[in-house]
C-alpha cells in the first residue's frame, strides 16, 4: 500500500495546525516534518516546538526528516515533540550505527537518508537497524526542485538489498519532485511512501491533488 506524506515544507506557516488538519482530511497518511540548519543544507526552517505544536492537530503519523549537523542534539526533543520516524542523513552521522539506535532507544522508528551523490552501500552496514530508507530525489534544502532520474536506480538496489535480507516492513520513502508523472516510477522500483510538497500544498485542492498521485500508481 503505497503512503503518500505531504510535506509541510511548502505549506502556509502561518496556518500550519490547520494545514496540517486539512492534509489528513484530504486522504494522507503521514505528514512530513522537513528540518534545516542552514548548515548541513543551504536553508533553515524549523524546529521541536513547531513540531510539537501541530501534533495536536493530527493523527497522522509525524515524519520527522533532520537535515542538519549532529542530529544527535535534539533527536531526543523531536522524540519527546511527538514525531513517530526520525530520519537522519548517512551524510551527516560520523557514528550512524550509535544514532540510528538512540533513536530507537527513545520509542521512535528510526530512518536513514542518502543524498542523490550518495551510493545505496553506504547505509549497508545498518540496514538491518532500519525502519525506513529515504531516498533523496533532488538536493536536500528546497521545495520545488526537478526531480532527479537517476535515483530511480538507487530505489531498486535498496528494494532489491531488503528483499534478499527478508526485511519486508522496512519503508523506502522518496522526497523531491514527486508528483503523478513521477509517482510511478519511484513506486515501480520499489517505493512505497511518497513525499509531495508543492504537488499538494500548492494546489487548490488538496484532497484532488493527493487522489491524482494515488491514481497515478494504480491507486495502491
Amino acid at each position: 500500500m503505497i503512503k503518500i506524506a505531504p510535506s509541510i515544507l511548502s505549506a502556509d506557516f502561518a496556518k500550519l495546525g490547520q494545514e496540517v488538519a486539512e492534509a489528513e482530511k484530504s486522504g494522507a497518511d503521514w505528514i512530513h516534518v522537513d528540518v534545516m540548519d542552514g548548515h548541513f543544507v543551504p536553508n533553515i526552517t524549523l524546529g521541536a516546538p513547531i513540531v510539537s505544536a501541530i501534533a495536536p492537530h493530527t493523527t497522522l503519523p509525524l515524519d520527522v526528516h533532520l537535515m542538519i549537523e549532529n542530529p544527535e542534539r535534539y533527536i531526543p526533543d523531536f522524540a519527546k515533540a511527538g514525531a513517530a520516524f526520525i530520519t537522519v542523513h548517512a551524510e551527516a552521522c560520523t557514528h550512524l550505527h550509535r544514532v540510528v539506535h538512540m533513536i530507537k532507544e527513545l520509542g521512535v522508528k528510526a530512518g536513514v537518508a542518502l543524498n542523490p551523490g550518495t551510493p545505496a552501500s553506504a547505509i549497508s552496514e545498518v540496514l538491518e537497524d532500519l525502519d525506513l530508507v529515504l531516498v533523496m530525489t533532488v538536493n536536500p534544502g528546497f521545495g520545488g526542485q526537478e526531480f532527479i532520474p537517476r535515483t530511480v536506480h538507487k530505489i531498486r538496489q535498496i528494494r532489491q538489498r531488503l528483499n534478499e535480507l527478508s526485511l519486508f516492513n522496512v519503508h523506502i520513502e522518496v522526497d523531491g519532485g514527486i508528483t503523478s508523472e513521477t509517482a510511478p516510477l519511484v513506486t515501480e522500483a520499489g517505493a512505497d511512501v511518497l513525499v509531495a510538497g508543492s504537488a499538494v500544498y500548492a494546489q487548490p485542492d488538496r484532497a484532488a491533488a493527493i487522489s491524482a498521485i494515488r491514481r497515478s500508481v494504480g491507486g495502491k
